[in-house]
C-alpha cells in the first residue's frame, strides 16, 4: 500500500507536471536513496506538512495483497512488483499517474512479499519524495494488516493532522492511464461523500468486480459483488436515499475511490471499526447507510490483472500495432520506472518481428516473434521464441562462474535460454535457466497443471516457468 500526498493547485494543466524527464515510454532518472522505515515511528514526517489554506488529497495505493491472482509470478514478490513490458513493474503505471497528476509526496506501506517492491519504490521514486513504511505491529494492534480498510485505519495518523480534504484509494497492480485531477474535480463538484470510478463500457465480465446500479445523476443506488469461484452473489446492498429516477444503468467498479477525509475517519472508526476490506465491506456499508455515493465513468484502457491469462494478454497487446492495449509511448503522460544504466542490446544475426526488446540483452542467431524480452536476457543460437513473455535476468554471469559451473561444481545450465530451444505461448520469470533443445509449448494442451517441483506451472493453457527455475537440456513442457 502506498500513501501519497497530492496538492491540487489552481494553475493550468500545462504547469502541473513535475520536473522529471519527459521521455515517453523510456525510463526517467530520479535520485536513489534508502528510504525504508517502520510504521510505528512516533514522529510524523515533517515533509507531510501543508499550508493550512491549501486543499490536498492523500492518495493510497495498495501494492500487495494476501491473495494474489497472479501466482506463481507472486510466489516471491507482491502483485505491484510483477514485471511488465520488459522494463517496468505494474505499480509503475499507478505511481506514474500520480506523478503526472502533480503528486509531491509518497508514503508506501507494504506487507506481503514486499522486499522487491520496497527496493523498487525507494530506488525509482525517492526523487519525488517517496518513503517506504513497512507493515508493523503495535501494543494496540498486534496482528498484521488484515485487509485494505484495516491498513488505512491503522495508518490514519500519517495524514489526519494535516490539511487533507479527501483520500484517493488506488490499487497498485492495475494497468491504465488516468488524470486524477479530473476525478477529484468531479468529486468536489458533486459534493459526494464517496466517488467510485467505474468502467463506462458494457460489462463484459461481472465475476470479481463490484457492480454499481447508477441513476441518471450518477448516484449509486445499489451495489453487488459476485465471487469468481462461486456463482452466488456474496454482497448486495441498496441505498436508502430517495430517487425518482428510473433511468438506471449498470457499471463495473474499478476499485478506485475518492472519500472525504471526515467520512473516511467515521467509516473506519465509528460505522465499521472492524471492517477489513474496502470493496467488500466499507463501500457497500457506506451505500447501505445512505451516504452520497457517486460514480465517475472511465472510458480508457484498463486491465485489472485478474489472472495469468489477463497478464499474458496485456503483454501481448503491447507487441501489436493497434490502439487496443496500454500506450507505453505517450509523450504527455510518460511512464516512469527505475533507471538501470544498462548497455544497449547486442543482436547477432537474429530475426526479430513484432517484439519488445529490453536493454542489456545478448541475442545470438535466434528467432523472436511477437514476444516481450526483458532486461539482460541471453538467448542462444537457433532458439525460437514465439508469443511469449521473457522477464530477463537480474545479473550477468561472470565468465569465471560459467567455467566453474561447466566443470560440475555448480549448475551447468547458465541463466538464459539455450541453443535450439523452442518456446511458444509461455511466461518465463526472471533468472530462469533453460537448457539446450528444450521444448516449451504445452504440446498436450493442458489447461491447468502444477509442476512447481519441476520448475513450472500451467495456467489457462499458458506455461509459466518459475523465477530461478532450472529446465534441463532436452526437456519437454
Amino acid at each position: 500500500m502506498v500513501i501519497l500526498q497530492l496538492a491540487l493547485p489552481t494553475t493550468s494543466s500545462a504547469n502541473l507536471r513535475p520536473k522529471l524527464p519527459s521521455l515517453g515510454g523510456k525510463q526517467a532518472t530520479v535520485p536513489p536513496s534508502l528510504c525504508v522505515s517502520n510504521s510505528q515511528q512516533s514522529e510524523h514526517p515533517a515533509s507531510l506538512s501543508r499550508p493550512a489554506n491549501r486543499q490536498s488529497v492523500a492518495a493510497i495505493v495498495f501494492g500487495d495483497g494476501s491473495e494474489s491472482q497472479l501466482y506463481p509470478l507472486t510466489k516471491r514478490r507482491s502483485e505491484g512488483a510483477v514485471h511488465i513490458a520488459g522494463s517496468y513493474r505494474l505499480i509503475d503505471a499507478v505511481v506514474s499517474n500520480c506523478i503526472n497528476s502533480n503528486i509531491t509526496k509518497i508514503y508506501a506501506l507494504t506487507q506481503f512479499n514486499s522486499t522487491s517492491l520496497n527496493s523498487h519504490l525507494c530506488r525509482a521514486y525517492s526523487g519525488v519524495g517517496l518513503e517506504v513504511v513497512a507493515a508493523y505491529q503495535s501494543p494496540e494492534a498486534r496482528g498484521w494488516f488484515q485487509g485494505t480498510a484495516d491498513a488505512v485505519r491503522r495508518c490514519l495518523w500519517l495524514v489526519e493532522e494535516h490539511p487533507v480534504a479527501e483520500f484517493l484509494v488506488l490499487p497498485g497492480y492495475h494497468l491504465y492511464r488516468m488524470d486524477y485531477q479530473k476525478l477529484i474535480q468531479a468529486h468536489r463538484q458533486s459534493k459526494a461523500d464517496i466517488t467510485i470510478v467505474a468502467l463506462s463500457a458494457e460489462i463484459s465480465r461481472e465475476t470479481g468486480l463490484g457492480i454499481l446500479e447508477v441513476n441518471s445523476e450518477n448516484q449509486v443506488v445499489e451495489f453487488s459483488k459476485r465471487s469468481e469461484k462461486e456463482p452466488a452473489t456474496i454482497i448486495s446492498v441498496k441505498s436508502p436515499r430517495k430517487s425518482n429516477d428510473n433511468g438506471y444503468k449498470k457499471l463495473a467498479s474499478m476499485g478506485i475511490y475518492v472519500v472525504k477525509k471526515e467520512i473516511m475517519i467515521k467509516l473506519l472508526s465509528e460505522h465499521f471499526p472492524k471492517a477489513n476490506g474496502f470493496g467488500s465491506e466499507v463501500i457497500p456499508g457506506a451505500i447501505s447507510i445512505g451516504m452520497k455515493v457517486e460514480a465517475f465513468a472511465f472510458d480508457g484502457y484498463w486491465e485489472d490483472m485478474r489472472n495469468i491469462e489477463a497478464f499474458y494478454q496485456a503483454n501481448m497487446e503491447i507487441t501489436k500495432k493497434t490502439d487496443v492495449g496500454y500506450n507505453f509511448y505517450d509523450r504527455d503522460s510518460p511512464l516512469y520506472t527505475l533507471p538501470r544504466n544498462l548497455p544497449p542490446t547486442l543482436i547477432t544475426d537474429a530475426v526479430i518481428t513484432d517484439s519488445i526488446i529490453g536493454d542489456g540483452c545478448i541475442l545470438d542467431r535466434c528467432e523472436i516473434r511477437g514476444t516481450i524480452v526483458g532486461l539482460r536476457t541471453k538467448i542462444g543460437d537457433r532458439a525460437v521464441i514465439e508469443d511469449s513473455v521473457i522477464m530477463g535476468s537480474d545479473i550477468y554471469q561472470p565468465e569465471d562462474e560459467l567455467r566453474r559451473d561447466m566443470k560440475g561444481t555448480g549448475n551447468d545450465i547458465p541463466i538464459g535460454i539455450g541453443e535450439d530451444t523452442h518456446i511458444r505461448k509461455a511466461i518465463v520469470d526472471k533468472n530462469a535457466r533453460i537448457g539446450k533443445q528444450v521444448l516449451i509449448m504445452n504440446r498436450d494442451n493442458v489447461q491447468e497443471g502444477n509442476r512447481e517441483a519441476h520448475g513450472y506451472t500451467i495456467s489457462e493453457g499458458i506455461v509459466v516457468v518459475l523465477k530461478g527455475a532450472v529446465i534441463p537440456d532436452g526437456s519437454i513442457l
